[in-house]
Formats: structure tokens, C-alpha cells, sequence
């Protein structure tokens, strides 16, 4: 393989970089890279990535573009609003370096396809916002033997590491286990500086080139924490926890990070035996109700939310409805909520 007079033009500035020159950019045109997210931190790993010339890029992003959005995912416009983030931002890109071929995966990253796309690549930058995602990307790399580089944003501060090269340590080395629900809100609960994900992703960028290049000290069992408010940063070292295995993925990764738990069961049997140890609430319409009910308060599924103040917490709370299909649906709700109090499904319902 060799680079054409156009590609020699396009990335001239490399090619007279002693580290890099033409063995590196021609490492870097082989390079397979799959980026999740085209959010805050993907949308400048996926410009500078493009820009230098990695020859395969993945978008893997079910979601669409949002006002909220351009005031730090620079690769849209307000012509991009309420499309495909994936889609529009390969178009643009496309425009950046012809000679770059996308694959794009309009949809959510999941036990089902991890493994499956992460095989298909050389290295896995993570460019998420949940924990769920953090953990199964993270497990998906060990079990595929996948160099993944992290980025990860707060308010102002924003962190980088490398995870899964040369048997170095994992993200679950750093982070044995997820926070409790409600501890790490989103950007779109407390903000975030609209710059902070331009250096971060630039950053994870930079670890990318320096990994396919084979240069640079990479930031193995290290992490990167750099304060935007402050302008400080510094790295902490921390070590491979040979303790931790990981031979499968989880069945549910929103389960083991706590945002969704595994609903409780009772039998109408088994609640009339105990009745005065529960509070119950009734989920169904009005019309319903007045044909039959067990007792307990009445509040119909789609009044939940505005009156969730009003339901009665003090014992554990039984939900039912004629299936048990919207008392679930309730259920996940209030789990949403991080209530204090025992929930459980009233099984099959009742009529």
C-alpha cells in the first residue's frame, strides 16, 4: 500500500514529522478506528481522526441532533437539527478527507452487537455518556482483545486514560464498580463548559495517533484529569487489578449500574395473606377501577408523573394493573426516582 500525490498533499504536514513521516501515515490509512458517539466528545475525535487519516472510521450513535446540542457539537448546524448525528456527521466529514471510508451503525451499542463490531476494528474510542455504556464498551474491549481509549466530562473537568493495550489495565481497574444512580448526573442534568469535550476528545484523538503510530508515551494505567476552570491538570497512576476477571459481558448493564432493578414479584395470593404489610397502588383507568379493585390508592399510568408526590412510600409498595404490563412501566419509574422503599409487581395483574 502506498499513499497517492493527493493523499501526500492532504497530509504533508505529518509526513514531515520524523515521528510520523510516510511509514506512519501509511499505518495510519490501514487503521480500523470505532468511535461511540457522535456527542460532545466524538464529534472532535471524529474531525481531528479524519483529518489525519485513519483510513476506517466507525460512528456507532442511535441519536439524533438537538438544539441543546450546537453549543458544543461543533459538527453540526441548525440545519442538522432532528437528524441522524451518525449519518451527519460522516456527510460532513466526508468533506473534511475524501479519502476516508465511514461505517455507519444508526443504533444503541448493546450486549447483542458489542463484541461482534469491536472485532471488526483495531481500537475502541469511548465516547459515551452513561456508565452502562462505559462498562460494557470496557468489557467488549477485554473480551476482544481491543486497545479502547476513554473520555469522560463533568461540569468543568474532564478525564483520559487508555484502557485494554498490551494486557495493560481495564476501566473497571479504576472503576471496580459504578455509582449509585443520581451521584453522576448528565451534562443535560448540570451543564457542562462548552469547550471541556473539544480538549477532551482532542485529547483521546491524540492517544489514538500515538497508538496506531506507535509513538509517545501512551497513557496506560494513567489518568488524565484536566480542570478547565482552574487550568490545571495532572495524571494519576494506578495499577492492573489481576483480581478482576472478565469472561463475559453482564446480561443487563443498566441492572449492574443500578438504573433499572429486577422487578420484585407477589401473587394476589400471596398479597392477601400479608395485606397490612403493603401499600398498593392502582394503575389502571378510572373505568377499570370502578369494575374492580384490591384497594390502595388510584393513580392512572399516565398521571404517575405529575402526581408522584402523592403516592404513599411509608410500607413496601405493590403496583398493579390489569396485566402487569403499565404497573412495570410505573415501577421503573419510581426506580428512576432512587425512592427508598421496596417495589414489587402485582404478577398477571387483576381484573
Amino acid at each position: 500500500m502506498k499513499l497517492t500525490l493527493e493523499e501526500k498533499k492532504q497530509y504533508n504536514r505529518h509526513l514531515i514529522l520524523d515521528e510520523i513521516g510516510e511509514k506512519g501515515q501509511l499505518k495510519l490509512k490501514q487503521a480500523k478506528v470505532l468511535v461511540i458517539g457522535a456527542g460532545g466528545l466524538g464529534c472532535p475525535v471524529l474531525q481531528y481522526l479524519t483529518a489525519a487519516g485513519v483510513g476506517k472510521i466507525g460512528i456507532i450513535d442511535d441519536d439524533v441532533v438537538d438544539q441543546s446540542n450546537l453549543q458544543r457539537q461543533i459538527l453540526y448546524t441548525i440545519d442538522d437539527i432532528g437528524k441522524s448525528k451518525a449519518v451527519s456527521t460522516a456527510n460532513r466529514l466526508s468533506k473534511l478527507n475524501p479519502f476516508i471510508k465511514f461505517d455507519i451503525y444508526q443504533e444503541k451499542l448493546t450486549k447483542e452487537n458489542a463484541v461482534t463490531l469491536f472485532k471488526q476494528y483495531d481500537i475502541i474510542v469511548d465516547g459515551s455518556d452513561n456508565f452502562s455504556t462505559r462498562y460494557l464498551t470496557n468489557d467488549a474491549s477485554v473480551l476482544t482483545e481491543t486497545p479502547l481509549v476513554y473520555g469522560a466530562i463533568f461540569k468543568f473537568e474532564g478525564q483520559v486514560s487508555v484502557f485494554n493495550y498490551k494486557k495493560s489495565a481495564s476501566y473497571r481497574c479504576l472503576y471496580p464498580t459504578p455509582p449509585k444512580p443520581g451521584d453522576s448526573p448528565n451534562c443535560s442534568e448540570i451543564g457542562v463548559l462548552g469547550v471541556l469535550p473539544g480538549i477532551i476528545g482532542s485529547l483521546q484523538a491524540n492517544e489514538v495517533i500515538k497508538l496506531i503510530c506507535e509513538i509517545g508515551d501512551v497513557l496506560t494505567n494513567k489518568l488524565l484529569i484536566y480542570d478547565t476552570l482552574n487550568m490545571r491538570q495532572f495524571i494519576l497512576k494506578y495499577e492492573k487489578n489481576n483480581a478482576i476477571v472478565i469472561d463475559k459481558l453482564e446480561d443487563d448493564y443498566d441492572f449492574f449500574c443500578g438504573i433499572k432493578t429486577k422487578n420484585e414479584e407477589i401473587t394476589l395470593v400471596e398479597l392477601e395473606n400479608n395485606l397490612e404489610k403493603y401499600n398498593l397502588l392502582d394503575v389502571r383507568e378510572e373505568w377499570e377501577r370502578e369494575d374492580y379493585h384490591i384497594g390502595g390508592q388510584h393513580i392512572p399510568l399516565d398521571e404517575i408523573e405529575d402526581k408522584f408526590d402523592e403516592v404513599d412510600f411509608s410500607k413496601p409498595l405493590v403496583v398493579y394493573c390489569a396485566s402487569g404490563k403499565r404497573s412495570k412501566t410505573a415501577i421503573d419509574f419510581f426506580i428512576k426516582k432512587n425512592i427508598n422503599c421496596k417495589l414489587l409487581n402485582l404478577k398477571n395483574g387483576c381484573f
